[in-house]
């Protein structure tokens, strides 16, 4: 009897197994965006980058010119 107990104190679970247990567990704790609501943020977030890569470019443009003056 006291080897039962014994293995059952000396049992630890696979850590990997757990892993995966507790992440799938987390999964379902989420709550998903609806599709209009992933439809609308995909649209601020592709308008976001349109205005950050304008003004990126025209800040190239500005410093391009300013070198080719200079030079």
């Amino acid at each position: 009897m006291a080897v039962a107990t014994e293995d059952k104190e000396d049992y630890k679970p696979n850590p990997i197994a757990q892993f995966f247990r507790d992440a799938f567990s987390e999964m379902r704790k989420v709550v998903w965006p609806s599709r209009e609501e992933t439809q609308r943020l995909t649209l601020v977030v592709i308008g976001i980058s349109l205005l950050v890569g304008s003004i990126l470019a025209v800040f190239d443009l500005l410093f391009e010119t300013l070198v080719r003056i200079i030079q």
